[in-house]
């Protein structure tokens, strides 16, 4: 019996995707809920699972092509078993042209394939791997694949290359190697959306501060041993920005509101959007009800977000709402910048690098932990006055980390 692989439901406001790429290939035999193709819509990646045993036994929508939630991927050969036979062996010693697509696997004397040359190759029906490449390292290009697929395209090749070569002057490489054009993922484009609308539809702007690190800084180092010991996670500092974070929103909640249509509509609880970068891009997965977490509940949320997050496991339901977000470049090094809305949020607060820097402390000039913050708001809904004070409310909260436990 024949079993379809579907697209299944992608949550709320996602009928599309793309097919990201095949753990599987056709012949090879497959359990019961074993991964096999990774699909990638604009918010997260998901696995589509086998629902029978057996051998697939076709693949219907290659890598790189768009599937709505329902259509047919590929199919299942139930109770089959996979097929090693001798022609297989045979035909990988006397590849031909026209080899399938989805019996490509590269093998340890494979040449490196480009992005662009293996999109080029599944257009055309070919194996990238089975194409000689001209490109740095031998690896295959997209030119590669156009010329081997036509022959009489191809340029005729230069008599005695070994005796010219070192009579050829050095210029500029071939442009096929110093370029090269890959199709934005469905993650990068929603991303790109989502900021521009934030500029095209907020009216932002951004404030600045900085924080002295040094009280939180010796709280943490007198006490993240015991407190690792107890609750088996490390204290960081993000749960102290998280807790100050929602001690200035309880004060301001304007900050903590969005426009929704003629509505303003203010917020009575505070879920945390966290941003995590990504290998494909940045996500903020959201700390549901942050004001009621402990600082080891905060971490370990954070922690199990941020692994998932770099894993492709997120949810629909791990990214959707939040009310505030905070980000962190100063993980990357990032000095001073100025974070873009995450709409329809109505802030964001920019966390930076610690640096020891001169400071005026009661007349006398010391060297101090210090970072820089950024608030970035929509003006339409928080006035300056307010977005000043949420800032310097979060300042006084890390320089005296006291407060965030008598809630004051």
């Amino acid at each position: 019996m024949t079993v379809q692989i579907v697209v299944p439901p992608m949550g709320e406001s996602v009928s599309e995707a793309t097919v990201a790429k095949w753990l599987k290939k056709v012949g090879e035999s497959v359990r019961v809920d074993e991964p096999l193709v990774e699909l990638e819509t604009d918010k997260v990646t998901l696995e589509v699972n086998a629902v029978t045993a057996g051998v697939i036994s076709e693949i219907k929508a290659p890598q790189g092509s768009n599937v709505g939630v329902g259509a047919v991927l590929g199919l299942i050969q139930e109770g089959a078993a996979a097929v090693s036979s001798p022609s297989a062996s045979a035909s990988t010693a006397a590849p031909t042209k026209a080899a399938p697509i989805a019996a490509n696997a590269p093998t340890a004397a494979s040449p490196a394939v480009m992005p662009a040359a293996q999109k080029q190759a599944g257009d055309r029906g070919l194996n990238p791997y089975e194409i000689p490449g001209t490109g740095k390292g031998g690896r295959v290009t997209k030119e590669d694949v156009i010329s081997y697929s036509n022959p009489a395209a191809a340029p005729a090749p230069a008599a005695a290359p070994a005796a010219r070569a070192p009579q050829q002057p050095s210029g500029p490489r071939a442009r096929g190697d110093r370029e090269e054009r890959v199709k934005l993922t469905r993650l990068r484009q929603r991303i790109a959306e989502r900021l521009k609308e934030a500029q095209n539809t907020a009216a932002m702007l951004t404030t600045f501060n900085e924080v002295d690190m040094s009280s939180v800084m010796a709280l943490r180092n007198m006490h993240k041993d015991a407190f690792e010991k107890k609750n088996g996670v490390k204290l960081g500092f993000m749960s102290f920005f998280v807790k100050a974070c929602i001690q200035g929103l309880k004060e301001l909640p304007s900050v903590n509101a969005e426009i929704d249509g003629d509505d303003l509509v203010y917020k009575n609880y505070y879920d945390i959007g966290v941003a995590v970068g990504t290998a494909n891009g940045l996500v903020v997965p959201v700390v549901r009800d942050a004001d009621v977490l402990s600082f080891a509940d905060i971490e370990k949320t954070i922690g199990d977000l941020g692994k998932r997050a770099r894993d492709g496991k997120l949810s629909m339901a791990d990214l959707s709402g939040g009310t505030f977000t905070i980000t962190n470049g100063g993980i990357y090094g990032s000095l001073m910048s100025t974070p873009i809305l995450n709409t329809p949020q109505s802030g964001i607060l920019g966390m930076h690098s610690i640096k020891e820097r001169p400071i005026a402390v009661n007349g006398k000039i010391e060297i101090r932990p210090m970072m820089y913050l950024a608030l970035s708001y929509d003006h339409r809904v928080i006035d300056g006055r307010e977005a000043v004070t949420f800032l310097v409310r979060v300042k006084e909260c890390i320089e005296n980390p006291e407060r965030l436990l008598l809630g004051v």
